[in-house]
C-alpha cells in the first residue's frame, strides 16, 4: 500500500459522509456532536488535501459539487468499515459493563420496558440502558441501537431476529362511547362508526378485511403517529381502534367490541440485534432478559 498517498485523515471523511447523509453542516454537527465551525474546519481541510471541491455554500445554502457526489460512494464504503470495526470489537468485549441502547415502540417502551428494567438493575447493575421510542426502523446496521424489538422478522442477513411470542390486534372502544353511541350487533354495523387512526389508513384497510371489519378511509375521523396517543383517544371515546391484547388488557375501561364475531391480526414479537453484536456479554445479558420477560408478558395477556 502506498502510505504515503493518503493526505487525509478519518474525521474529514466522517464529517464529510455526516454532512451528505445530514443534508446540512449544522445538522451534521450535532449528529456526531461537534460544533458547526469544527465540522467546517474538517470538510475543509479534507477538501484542501483532496484538491477539490466538495460542496458549494453561500450563506442559506450548500450543494454538493460533482467531484462530491463521485467520492460519495467510495466514503460511504469507509463508512460501513468503520461500522464494522466497531461492531466486531464491541462483539468481542467480555465485560458486564456499558451502554446497551435498545428500541421499540412508545407503548412497548412506556407499558412494559420499567418492570424489565427495574429487574436488569438488579441483575446487572453496571449496565446503563438507554431506550428510543420509535414507531420507526432504527437500522442496527449503522449502531443506531444495539437490540430491537420489532414486530416482523428481520431480513438482512447479518441481523439476527428471536421470536418472543406472539400477541393478536382486536378491535377495541371505550365502554362510555358504546354507552352513548350503541354497540353494534354485526359487523357490518362498524361501517357506520368512528374509527381512530394510525397513519396511512389506506394501506390499513386490506387488515382491518382480514378482521372481516369493511371499512373506508372516511371512517378514521381521528388518528395519531404515536401508540399511545391512539389508546389516550379510543380511551377519551373518539372512537375504534385496533390493539394489540397486551395492552388493550391493562386498560379496563376499553371494551372489545364484537367478540367472537370478528378474526383478530397475529402480531410477532422479535428481539433482534447484529449478529456479531450478539457475542457481547452485556449484549447477551440483556437479549436474554428481554427474551425471558418479554415472553412471560405475552403468555400472561394472551391467557387473561
Amino acid at each position: 500500500m502506498n502510505w504515503a498517498s493518503i493526505s487525509f485523515d478519518w474525521n474529514q471523511i466522517r464529517a464529510f459522509l455526516a454532512t451528505v447523509e445530514e443534508g446540512s453542516f449544522s445538522a451534521a454537527a450535532r449528529a456526531l456532536g461537534q460544533t458547526q465551525p469544527t465540522l467546517s474546519r474538517q470538510i475543509a481541510a479534507l477538501e484542501e488535501a483532496l484538491g477539490v471541491t466538495l460542496f458549494e455554500r453561500d450563506r442559506r445554502h450548500m450543494q454538493i459539487t460533482q467531484a462530491g457526489l463521485e467520492l460519495v460512494d467510495h466514503v460511504r464504503v469507509m463508512g460501513d468499515a468503520a461500522t464494522r470495526i466497531s461492531l466486531a470489537a464491541s462483539g468481542q468485549s467480555s465485560t458486564v459493563e456499558g451502554q446497551v441502547t435498545i428500541t421499540t415502540t412508545d407503548s412497548m417502551a412506556t407499558l412494559f420496558m420499567p418492570p424489565i428494567m427495574k429487574l436488569l438493575r438488579e441483575t446487572a447493575p453496571n449496565i446503563t440502558i438507554e431506550i428510543i421510542a420509535a414507531n420507526e426502523l432504527r437500522d442496527l446496521r449503522k449502531r443506531e441501537a444495539d437490540i430491537a424489538i420489532r414486530h416482523a422478522r428481520p431480513e438482512q442477513p447479518d441481523l439476527i431476529g428471536k421470536l418472543v411470542g406472539e400477541t393478536e390486534a382486536r378491535l377495541f372502544a371505550s365502554k362510555s362511547f358504546l354507552d352513548d353511541v350503541g354497540r353494534p350487533q354485526t359487523p357490518a354495523d362498524l361501517a357506520d362508526y368512528p374509527f381512530v387512526g394510525f397513519g396511512e389508513n389506506e394501506r390499513a384497510l386490506p387488515y382491518f378485511r382480514e378482521m372481516g371489519v369493511n371499512i373506508e378511509v372516511g371512517n378514521f375521523r381521528i388518528g395519531a403517529n404515536c401508540g399511545l396517543a391512539i389508546i389516550a383517544l379510543a380511551r377519551a371515546g373518539l372512537g375504534i381502534t385496533p390493539l394489540t391484547l397486551d395492552v388493550s388488557g391493562r386498560y379496563p375501561d376499553l371494551e372489545e367490541i364484537l367478540p367472537g364475531q370478528l378474526g383478530a391480526i397475529p402480531i410477532p414479537v422479535w428481539l433482534v440485534t447484529h449478529r456479531e453484536l450478539h457475542t457481547s456479554r452485556r449484549i447477551r445479558i440483556v437479549w436474554d432478559l428481554l427474551a425471558r420477560e418479554l415472553k412471560n408478558a405475552l403468555d400472561s395477556s394472551n391467557t387473561a
